[in-house]
């Protein structure tokens, strides 16, 4: 067995930025003047490209859970896109949502946040970003990595630093 070395990181918390604003990536800045339908075909046809571009196979489901997910930059648990999903008289089992869920991490559409053991939240927003849990209200916000400053450690020759998640669990209680 390995023993790791522990290396300290030195953080500097400048701001954050909390509520994320909420923005529908489907939608233009140009007036919309097409009927809801249309503009649901429009919107479904982008999920589709998007489906494509990472090389995930846009079936019924998978487009019906996508189009649910990346309504805005959101955090969302399975069960909240179980229940989302499915309020439209769709018929989309528990299954296929983690299955699902499970691709769309794997081929880099959303991002996995592992909270604690029973939180997992997925993540729509792909930019670069660290997260802040509010531990009262069991939400999660986005903070832009521009609005923190993280000193990377010296890494043992041959490595580098592939990824790094950072959650900040605040509360208001004492």
């Amino acid at each position: 067995m390995t023993k790791l070395q522990e290396i300290p990181i030195q953080t500097n918390l400048n701001a954050y930025n909390f509520p994320m604003p909420e923005m529908n990536i489907n939608t233009k800045p140009e007036m919309n003047t097409k009927s809801n339908k249309e503009q649901a075909a429009m919107d479904r046809s982008h999920i589709v490209k998007l489906l494509q571009q990472y090389d995930v196979a846009p079936t019924r489901q998978r487009i019906e859970i996508a189009d649910y997910l990346f309504q805005k930059p959101q955090h969302l648990s399975a069960e909240d896109i179980l229940e989302g999903v499915n309020i439209d008289a769709n018929r989309v089992s528990r299954a296929t949502v983690y299955n699902t869920l499970g691709l769309f991490t794997n081929k880099g559409l959303v991002r996995e946040i592992l909270i604690d053991r029973e939180r997992v939240f997925y993540d729509t927003n792909r930019a670069a970003h660290y997260h802040l849990y509010d531990v009262d209200r069991g939400e999660l916000h986005d903070v832009m990595n521009s609005d923190i400053t993280v000193d990377t450690p010296r890494l043992p020759e041959g490595m580098r630093v592939v990824s790094t998640d950072v959650i900040f669990r605040v509360s208001s209680k004492p």
